[in-house]
C-alpha cells in the first residue's frame, strides 16, 4: 500500500463540538485548537450581521426585488466561518446558497446579490476578492477548486481553495471527480460539505446510503472529519485545521458540517410539504448565534455592549442594503455575452446578432 493508512483518514465517530446545545462548554478535550476569543468576536459579529443581510434579502424577494433567494438561515456559523479562516490571497467557491459568506468576505452586498437579482452572470469581480461565481448548477464548482489549488499548488504560491457544497451536491459526478483529482494530486483544496438534511425536498436518507458524507472523502483517499455545524467554535477550530492541512502540503480536506436549513429551499418552495414543525424547531433550539453568545458571555468576552453594538451596525447594514436595491439597475442587454469566452464562438456571434435585431426592432415600435 502506497497511499495513506485507512485510519488516518477517518473522521470522528461524533461530530466535533465544543459547545452544548445551549451554549457550555461541552465535557471533554478535543483533538482540535479552541479558537482564541478575538476570532470568535468576529465571528459572533459576522454572524449577527449575516443573519439580518439574510432576513433583508429575504425581504427583498417578497417585494420583487430579487428573482430568487436561497435562505442560510440556521446555517450562519458555516457560512461566516467559511469566510474567515481563508487569508485574503486565498479561493473561496461558493454555490447560490453562499450569500452570507460573501459578505462576510467583505464583498458588496448589492454585487452579492446581482446574480439573484438577474442583472448579471456574477456581480462582483472574482479576481479582486479571490471568490468564484456562485454556483448554480450541482457541485460543478468543486471541480474548479480542485484544478485551481493544484495550479497554486505547482506555482507555489501556498494558497489554498475552499469549495462548498450541500448534501446534494456530494451524489454528483463532478464531486467525486473533484476528490478524486484532488486526492491525486495533492490539491490544496478544503471541502465544506453543509450537510443540512435537505436536498430541495429529498430528505439525505432517500440521496445516499453512505453512513456519514465524510466518508465519501475516505473513499478517495481524503482526509475527513465530521463537525456540528451550529457550533460555530467547532466550525472555526475543525475548519482553520482543515485549512492548514491543505496548505502544508498534505493534499485535501473534507469537512462534512451537520446543521439545517430553517427557510425554504428558496421562496418558491413550500417547506411544510416535506417537514414537520416539530423537526424544525428541535434544530432553532440548537442556534449557533445564540449559542456563541452564551459562551462568550459566560467567559466575559462579550458585553452588553458588543452585543447591542452587533445588532446596531446590522440594522444600519440591512437599511443601507435596502435604500440602495430600492434603485432599479441599468441593464445592459447585450453585456450578457461578455465575459463567455475569451473569444466568442461562430455560435456566439450569432446569438449576440439575434439579439441586437430583437432589441433593435422593439425600439422601433417604442
Amino acid at each position: 500500500m502506497t497511499g495513506p493508512q485507512p485510519e488516518t483518514l477517518l473522521p470522528s465517530k461524533e461530530p466535533v463540538r465544543f459547545l452544548t446545545d445551549t451554549g457550555a462548554e461541552a465535557r471533554g478535550r478535543s483533538a482540535y485548537e479552541r479558537p482564541g476569543p478575538e476570532l470568535l468576536r468576529r465571528a459572533y459579529r459576522g454572524m449577527v450581521i449575516g443573519r439580518r443581510f439574510d432576513a433583508q434579502a429575504t425581504a427583498l424577494t417578497k417585494q420583487g426585488r430579487l428573482a430568487v433567494y436561497p435562505s442560510s438561515h440556521g446555517q450562519e456559523a458555516c457560512q461566516v466561518g467559511a469566510a474567515l479562516v481563508l487569508s485574503d490571497g486565498d479561493w473561496l467557491f461558493p454555490t447560490y446558497r453562499e450569500s452570507v459568506a460573501l459578505v462576510a468576505r467583505g464583498i458588496d452586498p448589492v454585487e452579492v446579490l446581482s446574480l439573484l437579482r438577474g442583472d448579471a452572470h456574477c456581480g462582483y469581480d472574482p479576481g479582486r476578492h479571490h471568490t468564484a461565481p456562485q454556483c448554480t448548477p450541482l457541485a460543478t464548482q468543486t471541480v474548479h477548486a480542485a484544478g485551481l489549488a493544484y495550479a497554486e499548488r505547482r506555482k507555489g504560491t501556498g494558497r489554498v481553495a475552499l469549495a462548498c457544497v450541500g448534501d446534494g451536491g456530494t451524489s454528483e459526478g463532478d464531486f467525486h471527480e473533484a476528490l478524486n483529482f484532488a486526492a491525486v494530486f495533492k490539491a490544496p483544496v478544503v471541502f465544506l460539505v453543509q450537510n443540512n438534511h435537505y436536498a430541495i425536498s429529498v430528505p439525505l436518507d432517500r440521496q445516499t446510503a453512505a453512513p456519514s458524507l465524510a466518508y465519501k472523502g475516505v473513499g478517495y483517499g481524503v482526509r475527513s472529519e465530521r463537525v456540528d455545524g451550529n457550533d460555530p467554535v467547532a466550525v472555526l477550530a475543525v475548519l482553520s485545521a482543515a485549512v492548514e492541512h491543505a496548505r502544508s502540503g498534505a493534499g485535501p480536506f473534507l469537512v462534512e458540517a451537520h446543521t439545517y436549513r430553517l427557510e425554504a429551499h428558496t421562496n418558491a418552495d413550500d417547506a411544510s410539504r416535506y417537514r414537520s414543525e416539530a423537526e424544525a424547531e428541535e434544530w432553532r433550539r440548537r442556534d449557533p448565534v445564540a449559542r456563541l453568545e452564551v459562551f462568550l458571555r459566560g467567559r466575559g468576552e462579550l458585553t452588553d455592549e458588543d452585543v447591542a453594538a452587533a445588532a446596531a451596525e446590522a440594522e444600519e447594514y440591512a437599511a443601507r442594503l435596502r435604500e440602495r436595491m430600492n434603485a432599479d439597475p441599468e441593464l445592459v442587454p447585450m453585456g450578457l455575452f461578455d465575459h463567455v469566452y475569451s473569444a466568442p464562438t461562430a455560435q456566439l456571434d450569432e446569438q449576440r446578432a439575434m439579439l441586437r435585431t430583437e432589441i433593435e426592432a422593439e425600439e422601433a415600435l417604442s
